[in-house]
């Protein structure tokens, strides 16, 4: 049941939600404007490119089943992209700009030996995307400094081996308060929750089932333009992976199959404009939203998260986080 502003909050406080995780004043930011784009950074020489950076076209969007081989290649290509991640997101703080990331971000790509998936894409200039506050996704890293309150998603994609690995966190600058930390908090959740409910041979829809209601049960809403998409020899594949519920997908999944589970939560409504840039999408209403995202392989029982660094770690979380979410008794 979708949470409205005069019910009880969801954390359990006994405020009225909109006196708790959705006070209106905690969550009203100022536009996020564009500043400076430096130019594209160089990868050495010696690094294999996609085949679109040198021809500039995007192959067939195919849907991606992986057998033991290219499993091993796109399991190095997730580990890196989780790696990239994590080092990113320790360098944000107050007084770093998204230009400052990208350049991290590029730099721990090629240490690895990686390309980055989004240099070049479709025109893309870097990196990285760092998508702040109002900012629902694909925002250009640029010369604002982060600020004191803000968040950030990180999205990353790393190409090796001839796979990309594809994921994403959304970061705190500075002491987070409690209506943002909910929203960041439950789009993390929710991420994980779509992926629990992946079964082989059912519908691909039960992601969408796990994550829509769920999120509206905490007063958020789900970005319906944008999905998770199949992920590995190709950047974006079939099939398109809806977060929320849309009766019409009549998509079945299958053990081998990858792809991407990313849903985009908004403290605001769910509508948004793209700005002169041609990329960055700005929420209408300058509410800020979060985003989480992970590869994952279906199995013969379930799905594994594959975008972890070969020790386990992850910025985005695991599927042990969202177990012990449904433990807790104000998740429920």
């Amino acid at each position: 049941m979708k949470l409205k502003t005069n019910d009880p909050c969801w954390c359990g406080s006994g405020h009225k939600h909109k006196r708790c995780h959705g006070d209106r004043h905690a969550l009203t930011y100022p536009p996020v404007t564009l500043g400076r784009v430096s130019p594209p950074r160089a990868v050495p020489d010696g690094i294999a490119r996609p085949s679109y950076v040198t021809t500039g076209i995007v192959p067939p969007q195919t849907p991606q089943i992986q057998d033991a081989a290219s499993l091993t290649r796109l399991r190095r290509a997730c580990a890196v992209a989780a790696e990239v991640l994590l080092r990113t997101g320790e360098q944000v703080g107050i007084g770093v700009t998204t230009d400052d990331l990208d350049r991290v971000a590029h730099d721990v790509y090629v240490e690895l030996g990686a390309y980055p998936s989004d240099l070049h894409y479709r025109g893309f200039p870097k990196s990285i995307c760092t998508s702040v506050n109002g900012v629902v996704c694909h925002g250009i890293p640029d010369d604002r400094p982060l600020e004191e309150g803000d968040i950030i998603n990180i999205d990353v994609t790393a190409y090796i081996d001839g796979m990309h690995g594809d994921t994403s966190a959304t970061f705190h600058v500075g002491t987070p308060t409690a209506a943002l930390a909910g929203l960041v908090d439950t789009t993390r959740d929710a991420t994980l929750r779509g992926i629990a409910a992946i079964r082989p041979f059912e519908p691909l829809q039960r992601i969408a089932e796990a994550i829509e209601p769920f999120a509206e049960s905490r007063g958020y809403s789900v970005v319906r333009e944008y999905g998770g998409h199949g992920i590995g020899e190709s950047f974006h594949g079939a099939p398109h992976v809806s977060h929320h519920v849309d009766r019409r997908d009549d998509s079945i999944v299958v053990p081998g199959m990858t792809f991407t589970v990313e849903p985009m939560l908004c403290s605001g409504r769910a509508r948004f404009h793209q700005a002169a840039d041609g990329w960055t999408e700005h929420a209408d209403d300058n509410r800020p939203s979060a985003q989480f995202e992970h590869t994952v392989l279906v199995t013969d029982t379930g799905a594994e998260i594959l975008t972890v660094t070969t020790d386990g770690r992850t910025a985005a979380g695991t599927l042990d986080t969202v177990n012990a979410a449904r433990s807790s008794p104000r998740t429920t």
